[in-house]
């Protein structure tokens, strides 16, 4: 496990100072501007005493007054375009966003190339870091699944994320792939009758109610807090994204961190750290084979100081242009 103190990595940036919007979700954006104000020194939570703003929640901009982004330099991270929502009226409300926004982030080649098509803004890319305190490779992986409770026999596969839409609980949220993922476990169970799948997370409920339909067992940990996600990714054999449509997903370099056995439609950041054997279509799916080591070694360039410095460099540029 490599310690990182919670000191800052920036000691003067000058005359910088960063302020984040908040998307209180209780979800991996909060977490990233948690560390963020933990780690740097070139922050400040007022709004009024800032000289850039990052909206790392794009969604809820609005909630920052207009005022105020003029003011000020604003990057603008996009996590990731769904095209298939992306109509006339969310066309008219990124245009009305892009006016404030001198430059924009996105954390993948792919994000990259969807907002090429609909900004002539300047983009950087980069993939959000991974904090190596929270997740890192335990290697007594009995001990992990006698604390919770599954058997040397099962063949253990994870999915952590939302995958139903939050207006009804019951449509699946297209983007992250709920239905791929689970045609995926139908053909993993037929070759392995003692499969267990273990979710995180919430909004699950369609990826639970079709777990039920097809007779596939699973374990539901609801909102575990990061020393149990690291725990139960310890835990799998295999770790499994579906998505259509993805900035990341977390879970790609979460996994290549504590050396989790992981396979990857093709999206997010899925080619720039997992070996292309790991990266799948519907129909080479049980062809895709995980490689730990190449997605360790790929992901110690985005581990926290690393990973932090590159967006210091960004946030310099943008201020500076």
């Amino acid at each position: 496990m490599l310690i990182v103190q919670e000191t800052e990595l920036c000691q003067s940036m000058t005359n910088l100072k960063i302020y984040i919007n908040n998307p209180r979700e209780s979800w991996i954006t909060d977490r990233f501007r948690k560390e963020w104000y933990n780690y740097n020194k070139n922050t400040t939570r007022f709004i009024e005493s800032s000289s850039l703003v990052w909206l790392i929640a794009p969604w809820v901009w609005q909630k920052i007054s207009k005022k105020s982004l003029k003011t000020k330099k604003v990057i603008c991270t996009i996590h990731h375009i769904d095209y298939s929502k992306f109509d006339k009226l969310e066309r008219s409300k990124f245009n009305e966003r892009d006016k404030y926004i001198d430059a924009y982030h996105v954390p993948s080649l792919h994000t990259l190339n969807q907002l090429e098509n609909v900004t002539d803004k300047k983009i950087y890319e980069i993939p959000f870091w991974v904090n190596p305190n929270n997740f890192f490779h335990i290697q007594d992986q009995q001990t992990l699944r006698n604390k919770f409770k599954i058997s040397n026999n099962d063949y253990v596969v994870g999915s952590f994320q939302r995958d139903t839409e939050g207006y009804d609980l019951k449509s699946p949220k297209l983007s992250k792939g709920p239905d791929i993922l689970i045609r995926n476990l139908i053909e993993l169970k037929k070759i392995n009758k003692n499969l267990l799948v273990l979710l995180a997370g919430y909004r699950r409920q369609y990826v639970i109610n079709k777990l039920e339909s097809n007779d596939i067992r699973y374990n539901y940990f609801e909102k575990p807090n990061l020393k149990t996600i690291n725990e139960l990714y310890n835990c799998l054999d295999l770790y499994i994204v579906s998505s259509r449509v993805e900035g990341g997903p977390a879970a790609i370099i979460e996994c290549a961190t504590n050396k989790t056995p992981i396979i990857s439609s093709d999206v997010g950041t899925a080619n720039q750290i997992l070996h292309h054997k790991s990266i799948y279509t519907e129909s080479t799916f049980l062809n895709a084979k995980p490689d730990t080591e190449f997605a360790y070694k790929k992901s110690l360039q985005f581990h926290l100081q690393t990973g932090m410095i590159k967006f210091n460099n960004m946030f310099l540029e943008a201020h500076e242009n």
